[in-house]
């Protein structure tokens, strides 16, 4: 692994672990991860300000200031004496917007460096947590890396191993495991049966645990999961990709998070934008290298999502056929399935 790769793995290693990290000259540590003690060490004067994206300025009406106006940049809070740790996490957790009281006054101050901000706000979705981070005026940091460093690491895997895998009903099948070097985390693919040569028929199924595992009606995860592999069994071959994404890309803990927020009637996408997140966090750069290690370099998409097909392009794979991939609706996820055709751009 090179030594850049190294920096982006440790660097979100450390805001999981609530320790700071420098980049590019300014310094960052996680409002959900950073404990008192350790804040009250790097942050000595209480003059860190909060770093929150743009969605998350809308959810608490701060669009109406100039510097916190455009929702797509980061917006820079002011630290006042009032804003200590539990509040700023207050502040990241629209789980609390319902029942606290008011806070404030918020004052948005101008960011100095949008793009270092981004890269920063992109390293805690990585890490799992919500979009909100001190920004230190000085203090030791844990690691130490550049914007360069995250843009980079995108997209870059390694075929740690594989086996066969004997799947009810289908076609001899293999398992195979990739590790993506940014951040350790570890995907699979199922090579089922063969498909001569010819672009396979391909299912990239974001990982869903209440929906895959637990057989949640909120979604049509599971479903869709064994509908896929069924299809691309019936075909006599393909690969299905089951990515680490859970949540479109935000973790399974901001998944439940935006869970709660549907409970008080938000739908999918005002949940995920209440978080501070945009409606959907998911990259396809790993997933077009891994089918690029299988040899697939032209395939056979099985989706109803654009931004799947568009993305996999993106990196340099070609979709020579979307294949529809339709699930019927129950009482509990119609209201879902209408959001992302409505809202999300899915196709009928």
């Amino acid at each position: 692994m090179s030594e850049d790769l190294s920096r982006l793995r440790r660097a979100i290693a450390a805001l999981r672990a609530g320790r700071a990290i420098r980049l590019d000259g300014s310094a960052f540590v996680a409002v959900e991860t950073a404990s008192p003690e350790y804040l009250s060490l790097v942050d000595r004067d209480a003059t860190a300000r909060l770093l929150i994206s743009g969605s998350r300025a809308a959810a608490l009406s701060l669009a109406n200031r100039r510097e916190a106006a455009d929702v797509n940049s980061p917006a820079l809070i002011e630290r006042e004496a009032w804003l200590d740790g539990p509040a700023a996490m207050a502040l990241a957790d629209p789980g609390r917007d319902f029942d606290r009281q008011l806070m404030g006054p918020l004052k948005p101050m101008p960011v100095d460096n949008p793009e270092v901000a981004r890269a920063a706000l992109r390293l805690a979705t990585s890490a799992g947590l919500l979009p909100a981070l001190w920004v230190l005026h000085s203090g030791d940091a844990d690691e130490t890396l550049s914007v360069r460093d995250v843009e980079d690491g995108q997209g870059a895997v390694q075929l740690l191993t594989r086996a066969k895998l004997p799947l009810d009903g289908l076609p001899e099948t293999q398992v195979v495991v990739f590790r993506t070097l940014s951040d350790g985390q570890e995907h699979v693919a199922l090579v089922v049966g063969s498909f001569g040569g010819e672009p396979p028929l391909v299912r990239l199924h974001s990982e869903c645990l209440t929906g895959d595992v637990f057989g949640s009606l909120k979604c049509d995860c599971g479903p869709q999961l064994h509908e896929a592999l069924r299809i691309i069994g019936a075909a006599g071959g393909g690969i299905l990709l089951y990515l680490r994404q859970e949540g479109r890309g935000i973790g399974i803990a901001n998944k439940i998070r935006a869970y709660a927020l549907q409970d008080r009637g938000l739908d999918t996408v005002d949940a995920n934008r209440r978080l501070g997140f945009a409606d959907d966090e998911r990259g396809y750069a790993e997933a077009a290298a891994m089918l690029r290690a299988l040899g697939a370099a032209r395939v056979r998409l099985l989706t109803n999502n654009p931004a799947k097909m568009a993305g996999l392009e993106a990196a340099g794979i070609t979709v020579v056929e979307r294949v529809a991939h339709h699930m019927p609706a129950n009482p509990h996820n119609a209201d879902y399935l209408a959001t992302k055709r409505d809202r999300s751009g899915h196709l009928g």
